[in-house]
């Protein structure tokens, strides 16, 4: 059989087009959405989605480990893990945040039993924000009403006039498949919105009205990053590894994955991050999504065992397995 040729990527599009949506994209969806019955079966059988009384007595075991954020050349790749999807990205030179929640408590959630793992005040300046979707753990309005009016966000199809209204001058929204390009000192570093199994909803008649998906970093020399924000595991990153060759990290979710009958469809499990990881064609993984907000019932610490367990089941190498703390940061440098 002849390998199917990818087809090529779009043109980058214009920073800051104001552009028009379709009034819902639930034609996107991949899987039902969770129901009322649902969550009556759930009591039914006597399930939660949090942990046991017992399993938090894990919580003082979770990695924590702050630490300035590595200082990097330009053609370096570094990660360092914030909490839950929040990283810093050093790609091309340019700094990128992904999700940033810094807040202790955001709607709807139990309040982050890690901190913080970057200081505000210790953050390098950021030249772009890049959102996943708008559920109230990636998308808070606190944490971005701390940068300047002017930063350049990125954000899904439907999500810029909600960023406008809060002040921001340089949002792009972007649909599945789109890219647009940001200068950096050593070229242009392009960024490409790429589908995710998921969904989006911030209130009660919102459902599906803005989009949701992960982000592909392309630095000049060709150096990938794939985030992939909040996702179920699928066809996508099959997808996603075809069009996009040679990506070198993989930031995938982990964690709120229990139970699995209920999330499944838009929180891949540990075993399932690993898939994607190979789905993808990705050469290194890094965790995240766990270890800051309990929004499931596993136990607090067994997203990371196992994770770690998957890995060398799949015969990776244990180095290439990017396990950080919440604050700890990884470089790749220029070469590697």
């Amino acid at each position: 059989m002849t390998a199917q040729v990818p087809p090529p990527l779009s043109r980058p599009r214009k920073l800051g087009e104001v552009r028009s949506w379709p009034a819902s994209f639930a034609d996107r969806l991949t899987s039902p959405l969770p129901g009322v019955t649902d969550f009556l079966r759930l009591a039914l059988r006597g399930q939660r989605l949090r942990p046991s009384s017992k399993d938090l007595a894990q919580l003082p075991d979770l990695p924590v480990d702050p630490a300035p954020v590595p200082v990097v050349g330009p053609g370096d790749l570094a990660l360092t893990w914030v909490g839950h999807a929040s990283c810093v990205v050093r790609i091309a030179g340019l700094t990128v945040l992904t999700d940033p929640v810094w807040s202790r408590r955001i709607v709807g959630t139990p309040e982050r039993v890690t901190p913080v793992g970057v200081p505000w005040r210790d953050l390098p300046h950021v030249d772009a924000v890049v959102i996943s979707h708008n559920h109230y753990d990636h998308l808070d309005g606190a944490t971005l009403d701390r940068l300047p009016s002017d930063t350049l966000l990125l954000v899904p199809a439907g999500l810029a006039d909600w960023t406008r209204r809060r002040g921001f001058t340089r949002v792009t929204e972007l649909d599945w498949w789109e890219a647009v390009e940001l200068p950096g000192p050593i070229g242009p570093v392009r960024f490409d919105f790429v589908p995710s199994h998921h969904w989006s909803r911030r209130g009660l008649t919102d459902t599906c009205r803005s989009l949701w998906g992960g982000w592909i970093l392309t630095a000049p020399d060709g150096r990938r990053v794939h985030f992939a924000g909040d996702t179920g595991y699928g066809h996508w990153f099959g997808e996603i590894g075809r069009r996009y060759p040679g990506i070198d990290l993989a930031i995938l979710p982990i964690g709120a994955y229990e139970p699995r009958w209920m999330l499944s469809p838009v929180h891949t499990s540990p075993e399932e991050a690993v898939r994607a990881c190979g789905d993808l064609g990705a050469r290194l993984m890094a965790p995240m999504h766990w270890g800051t907000f309990l929004l499931s019932a596993e136990p607090p610490l067994e997203p990371l065992h196992r994770v770690r367990a998957a890995w060398t089941a799949d015969g990776r190498r244990r180095d290439e397995l990017w396990d950080l703390a919440i604050g700890a940061s990884k470089v790749l440098p220029i070469g590697a």
